[in-house]
């Protein structure tokens, strides 16, 4: 954060072991500076580790601690405030590597005191700039970020790490999974945690007819086609430095998926209706809710395109088989939606989180998410009620399961849904297989829970 002193003066600390540049800086620059003095390096460091400043004035050469360990310093700061160094003619070379590794610029000696005020000028609305850099991200980081994607399952606890992960590297990332599980929010996830700088771009490719698509991925040059006016940019190059999210690639006609290969392998392509070779840096992330090894074997997807996307594949499991993260996304989605629409915040009774816990959720949390603010909206009052579930729901709810095993609020998901479990298997008569399909989940993660729980 930015230091001020009492009058909103911005901070600035010179480190300098020669007495009379100090006093001359500090008394040119005290007028519209708050002014702190270094006689060394070693104070200088201190000083450094007690506080924060907008600036940092160095010299390069000086006894024990150098200016370049004064800039180290400042490097390892939140935000790091910019630092310049002073340097003899002589020193010049080492002034040049300390601006490599991250000085803002060096003056030489004896200081031009005209030219010291406008690097000055230019250093702090520098460090303006990234501090308002270093807020937008922190925001983005809370709405798009690993911290946006809810749920306390071991599944989704995967899903969050393999993120982690794979974020901060190159590789193409193909997203599984079926449709309304989330797999857009774990695309932007991805971007906010790799330290791309360029844009998040997503595409829609099942939205878009196959004679756009092509222009919409690659641009088009003025007069390519009948309506083509002026030069369009296309989505690879508006990601350019950032990420491309490919949403239902398994829509794209084989005609395209020539072209979007030829870009993933050489990171270039031409605009249609152009001869220029536009070489780009973007980071492809792909979806999909089909099956893209089978459309290979069909002949519907071109096989070396597959193997080009599936580098690291991140597979989002549906609902049904993670019904632990049921309960936080439906207090999160009742508090989001109480706070759109103005409402009070919302409870929910045991009957109608039991009633949402035990349905199966086909279109996951998409469906999930349209039924809390339709709830939210049609409920008068504050509670959520068995009564305010919605019909289709309450009908599908599996007749065996008690409405009063879950309690929302001292809500124990582990403990609970080691009840459901074993209420299922009892009704069930020990029958694994029914028992599975009453709860909504598959065998195998029923026999999962049963090793995890102690039920075998």
């Amino acid at each position: 954060m930015t230091v001020f002193n009492k009058k909103g003066k911005p901070s600035i600390l010179i480190v300098d072991d020669e007495r009379g540049t100090r006093e001359v800086l500090a008394k040119f620059l005290r007028a519209d500076y708050d002014v702190t003095l270094a006689e060394d390096g070693e104070i200088g460091l201190n000083l450094l580790n007690r506080n924060h400043y907008d600036l940092v004035l160095s010299d390069i050469r000086m006894p024990g601690a150098t200016g370049m360990k004064i800039l180290e310093a400042t490097l390892k700061m939140t935000p790091p405030p910019p630092c310049i160094l002073f340097t003899a003619y002589g020193s010049i070379e080492s002034a040049v590597e300390a601006m490599k590794h991250g000085a803002f610029d060096f003056v030489t000696k004896p200081v031009n005191f005209d030219q010291l005020e406008i690097l000055i000028q230019r250093a702090l609305e520098s460090g303006r700039i990234r501090e308002e850099n270093t807020e937008l991200k922190k925001r983005l980081d809370s709405k798009f970020g690993v911290s946006n994607i809810i749920g306390n399952s071991a599944a989704i606890q995967k899903v969050i790490d393999s993120v982690r992960q794979v974020a901060p590297t190159r590789a193409t990332i193909s997203i599984t999974g079926e449709s309304g599980t989330g797999k857009e929010l774990i695309a932007q996830a991805i971007h906010q945690l790799s330290g791309r700088t360029g844009k998040f771009i997503a595409v829609h490719c099942a939205a878009l007819p196959e004679t756009l698509l092509e222009s919409e991925l690659f641009g088009h040059e003025r007069g390519a086609f009948t309506g083509a006016t002026e030069q369009r940019k296309g989505r690879f190059e508006l990601a350019d430095g950032g990420t491309l999210f490919l949403d239902e690639i398994g829509e794209i006609p084989l005609s395209t998926q020539v072209k979007l290969l030829r870009v993933l392998e050489t990171r270039s392509f031409e605009r249609i209706g152009g001869s220029e070779t536009i070489t780009v840096d973007t980071r492809v992330v792909t979806a999909t809710n089909r099956d893209l090894a089978e459309m290979v074997r069909e002949g519907t997807f071109r096989e070396d395109l597959f193997y080009r996307l599936d580098v690291v594949t991140i597979h989002l499991p549906p609902l049904r088989e993670r019904q632990e993260d049921i309960p936080p996304l439906v207090k999160h989605y009742l508090d989001y939606f109480a706070r759109e629409n103005g409402r009070p915040p919302f409870s929910i009774t045991e009957g109608a989180m039991s009633a949402l816990c035990s349905y199966s959720w086909p279109g996951n949390i998409r469906e999930l998410k349209n039924c809390m603010e339709r709830m939210v909206v049609l409920t008068r009052g504050s509670q959520i009620d068995i009564e305010n579930v919605p019909v289709n729901i309450r009908e599908k709810i599996s007749p065996g399961i008690s409405k009063s095993i879950l309690n929302p609020v001292t809500c124990d998901l582990e403990k609970n849904e080691k009840l459901l479990i074993q209420r299922a298997l009892n009704e069930c008569g020990g029958n694994r297989t029914r028992a599975a399909e009453k709860l909504g989940i598959s065998r195998r993660t029923l026999h999962r829970k049963l090793a995890q729980y102690g039920l075998q």
